[in-house]
């Protein structure tokens, strides 16, 4: 800062560095037999350089039709895996001088965009003054017994052997201790670190129309301790094995609109996909995206029996870890919990440190993978309800609500994969969800019937608009979610919903045919 600052022209206000030393063991197989083994270790070096000011600084959006690649995604630069301080300065040294010419640069292009365009709508400062923090947490390591899972995944896998109709199958584990050390120009020093453990099963078929089908279940921890035992694993396994050749067997599923019901975890990603980005923050300021709630604070926006915040510090919810946790965001800023939504009412955003109109504040959201811009991001997002019944109560709840709109059936979401949400102005503000495991559910007594081939589809305001009541018990989906500043670690709770209008579309299905040979035949392991 003190040279550059002496020959830098225009000098830099703010200057930050974050290392991630990351160690990871990746070991899967299928079949019973190994399919992959490997320890991986990297240490990636991140700089921020800001030139300018805390008004307007490089990072400052440049409008019009363009998009700035170069500013969002860069290449993390790999460092000395040893502590040498030499290597160390060496590489920060380049990397520094490398982004302060290039925010030289964008600044005057900034200045200049900002002199052909309208006024903006939104003239909050491009980056939050925020006070230092300390904390020297402890290094983190993770030493998994090798060996002894390269059996374990190996038996496991075989357990699909007698399933010829299962065209794949991997049985994985991966233990990855992360440690981030992050200083910045204002006094902040941190050492803060995240290990997790996560033993994956997935299985994959093809119907004989061609639809590809698969079904998968995972299981993840902050310590080995608190993964399943072996008899959990392979009920697991068996439960897969019955779900995917169910799902082979199930009719197709007509586009349909009408009531359903969604289960606590399919109901986590839901209101993950359709909710938890649109109260994202920083988004909101750029004029090119859809801002669903931008004008909505102090207005109802969810029924008035739901509630939602976002909790990074919170590392469990009941016995179950949550793959969000964290403590520090990649800006340095403390995790704070945000109450979004109270009683149905807009209250707040997640925030980093690039603050929009109303909100000058970072509340600890500002995450990016390395390589990466920390944006506002999810953490741990968790819906609550003051009005819950039970399931077979929420299950009567739906019939009779079918039978009010004359239909002849309704819609249960067991498990949703994941899904896409479009928040940009220039196209339309709609989403579509995965889901892996439906059931029409028939309201003249017959029993749920599984179906398969369905998208859901819709627009966040009016879906939002038509939940009516919630079940008792909460479901949790650990993941990881990929957005403009890169893949990160989610995590999401809320109790199963019942909505009064629900859309499905068609889901794309291949034209190949089921594979022509017969498979070959597998020995008993």
């Amino acid at each position: 800062m003190k040279i550059l600052g002496e020959k830098g022209s225009p000098p830099p206000y703010f200057i930050s560095y974050q290392i991630t030393d990351t160690y990871k063991v990746n070991i899967s197989a299928s079949y019973g037999a190994l399919k992959n083994s490997n320890e991986d270790r990297s240490r990636l070096l991140d700089v921020d350089v800001r030139v300018g000011s805390f008004k307007l600084d490089n990072t400052h959006q440049i409008r019009g039709d363009r998009f700035d690649f170069d500013f969002y995604y860069s290449t993390p630069v790999p460092m000395s895996l040893e502590d040498d301080p030499d290597a160390i300065k060496g590489a920060i040294w380049l990397e520094t001088d490398k982004k302060y010419k290039a925010a030289v640069e964008r600044l005057i292009k900034i200045k200049a965009n900002m002199g052909v365009t309208v006024e903006e709508e939104d003239k909050s400062d491009d980056f939050s003054k925020e006070t230092s923090n300390k904390s020297i947490g402890k290094f983190e390591t993770v030493s998994p017994d090798i060996a002894g899972w390269e059996k374990k995944v190996k038996e496991y896998s075989a357990l699909f052997n007698n399933h010829p109709k299962i065209l794949s199958s991997t049985v994985s584990l991966t233990s990855e201790a992360e440690n981030k050390f992050f200083v910045n120009s204002e006094g902040t020093s941190l050492l803060h670190e995240r290990t997790h453990w996560r033993l994956m099963i997935t299985a994959n078929t093809d119907a004989e129309d061609g639809m590809k089908l698969y079904k998968s279940r995972y299981f993840d921890a902050h310590t080995p301790e608190k993964l399943p035992d072996e008899k959990t694993v392979k009920e697991a396994i068996h439960q897969v094995i019955n779900d995917v050749l169910a799902l082979r067997e199930a009719p197709l599923m007509e586009p349909y609109t009408g009531p359903a019901i969604l289960s606590g975890r399919a109901s986590a990603v839901f209101f993950h996909e359709i909710f938890g980005h649109r109260i994202e923050g920083n988004q909101l300021k750029e004029e090119d995206d859809g801002q669903t709630f931008t004008k909505k604070v102090g207005q109802q926006v969810l029924p008035t029996f739901i509630s939602v915040y976002d909790d990074p510090s919170l590392k469990a919810y009941g016995k179950e870890d949550l793959s969000g946790h964290y403590l520090y965001d990649d800006e340095g800023s403390k995790a704070q919990r945000v109450e979004v939504v109270q009683k149905g009412i807009l209250k707040n955003f997640l925030m980093c440190r690039t603050p929009i109109e109303g909100f000058p504040k970072s509340n600890g959201h500002g995450r990016g993978q390395t390589g990466s811009r920390p944006e506002s991001r999810q953490g741990v997002l968790v819906v609550e309800s003051e009005k819950t019944v039970p399931w077979k109560q929420l299950h009567q709840m739906l019939i009779d609500e079918c039978k009010k709109q004359g239909k002849p059936y309704g819609l249960l979401f067991d498990d949703i994969a994941g899904g896409l949400t479009l928040t940009g102005r220039v196209i339309p503000q709609s989403f579509n969800v995965r889901p892996i495991t439906v059931f029409r559910v028939y309201v003249d007594g017959r029993p749920d019937e599984l179906v398969r081939g369905v998208d859901l589809i819709g627009t966040p305001l009016t879906s939002f608009s038509k939940i009516t009541a919630c079940g008792e018990e909460p479901g949790i989906f650990n993941g990881y979610c990929g957005s403009r500043s890169g893949r990160v670690p989610v995590s999401g709770v809320s109790p199963p919903i019942l909505t009064a209008q629900i859309e499905v579309q068609k889901k794309e299905k291949s034209a190949d045919k089921p594979p022509v040979l017969p498979p070959p035949q597998r020995r008993e392991k």
